[in-house]
C-alpha cells in the first residue's frame, strides 16, 4: 500500500527563463541534499544554473501547454491560476510559442513541497504549498499528509475546478484518491472546466489539429500517446493506436502503459482500452476509476 508520508522540502518557486504550465513549476529547495530520501533519487538532476528541477504536481494532470511543439486546448488557464496561488504577478511570457517567461513580480516565490519519490523523468512528484500555507509542517521531515493538509495544496483547486484531470498511479495513497477522485467527480457533474468539453470517450484523429488548442479537449495522457502515434505514422507506421501501443509496450519509453480498473479490480495494458473505428477513437474507461502503474 502506497505510503502517505512525504518529506517537506521548503525552497523558492523560479520562473524567469523556465516554461512552467499547469501541472509543474520549477523548484530550486533549500537544502539539495533532501532529494536524496526521495525513492528514485538518483533520477533528479538540479540544473547547474540555478539548482533548479522541475516539479511533477500528485494527481493532477493540465492539458498540454507544450509538449514538444504540440499543444492543447484550456492549457494556459490552469498555468495562470497556478503563478497566482504561487504569488507570482505581472507575469510576462515571450519566445518560442509565447510560453516562456521573460519577466515577473517577485522574480521568486518561497513555498514548500511535499514529495517521497521522483517520476521516469526525474521529477520530483509533489502536492505543492504556497508560502503562506506551511505552518504546522516539519520542514526537512517526513510529514502525515492528511486530508487537511492535503485540502492547503495546491493539487486540489485544481481538481475543483476542473483545470487539470485527475490522473493517479498506484503510488498515489488509497485515502488520497478517494478525497481527490470524489473532488474531481463534484467537478465533473458540475461540468467545470475541462469537464464542460472532455471528449476522451469519443474523438477524431486524423492529424494532430485534431487534438490541438482548437479542437477535441482529451486526458493529456492519451495526448500525449496520440502525438507520438501519429508522428510514428508520418515515418511509416501502419496500424491503429492500440497496434502502435503494443508494438512500443517494451521500449524505453513503455507507451503501453499498465493501467488499474478500481472498480473491476484488474490491471489491462492501456491498449485494451482503445476502441478505434477508422478515424474515431474511445477511451473505453472511466477516467476517475483509471488508477496507472507507476514506471
Amino acid at each position: 500500500m502506497a505510503s502517505p508520508y512525504y518529506l517537506a522540502l521548503p525552497g523558492d518557486f523560479v520562473l524567469i527563463g523556465k516554461q512552467p504550465d499547469g501541472d509543474s513549476v520549477r523548484f530550486v529547495p533549500d537544502d539539495p541534499n533532501l532529494f536524496d530520501e526521495l525513492q528514485d533519487s538518483f533520477r533528479i538532476k538540479p540544473t547547474k544554473s540555478d539548482g533548479s528541477v522541475q516539479l511533477r504536481f500528485e494527481a493532477v494532470d493540465a492539458t498540454e501547454l507544450h509538449y514538444g511543439t504540440a499543444s492543447q486546448a484550456m492549457a494556459a488557464t490552469p498555468r495562470d491560476a497556478v503563478l497566482t496561488w504561487l504569488g507570482f504577478n505581472d507575469v510576462k511570457f515571450g519566445g518560442a510559442g509565447g510560453t516562456t517567461v521573460t519577466a515577473c513580480q517577485p522574480e521568486r516565490t518561497r513555498g514548500v513541497i511535499l514529495s517521497k519519490a521522483a517520476d521516469a523523468n526525474g521529477r520530483p512528484i509533489s502536492y505543492v504549498l504556497p508560502e503562506a500555507e506551511p505552518d504546522r509542517i516539519k520542514l526537512g521531515r517526513w510529514n502525515y499528509v492528511d486530508k487537511a493538509l492535503l485540502r492547503r495544496t495546491v493539487n486540489v483547486p485544481l481538481l475543483e475546478q476542473g483545470l487539470a484531470y485527475y490522473t493517479v498511479y498506484n503510488s498515489t495513497p488509497a485515502q488520497h484518491r478517494k478525497l481527490l477522485s470524489g473532488i474531481a467527480a463534484t467537478a465533473r457533474s458540475d461540468a467545470q472546466g475541462v469537464w464542460a468539453v472532455d471528449a476522451t470517450s469519443n474523438f477524431v484523429l486524423d492529424t494532430q489539429a485534431d487534438i490541438g488548442p482548437d479542437r477535441a479537449v482529451i486526458l493529456p495522457k492519451l495526448f500525449r500517446r496520440c502525438t507520438d502515434y501519429l508522428k510514428a505514422k508520418q515515418q511509416g507506421f501502419i496500424g491503429e493506436l492500440a497496434d502502435w501501443l503494443r508494438a512500443n509496450a517494451s521500449s524505453p519509453r513503455a507507451e503501453d502503459d499498465r493501467v488499474h480498473l478500481v472498480s473491476a479490480n484488474v490491471t489491462v495494458p492501456l491498449s485494451s482500452l482503445i476502441e478505434q473505428r477508422n478515424n474515431r477513437i474511445s477511451l473505453a474507461a472511466d477516467l476517475l476509476d483509471i488508477v496507472f502503474i507507476a514506471k
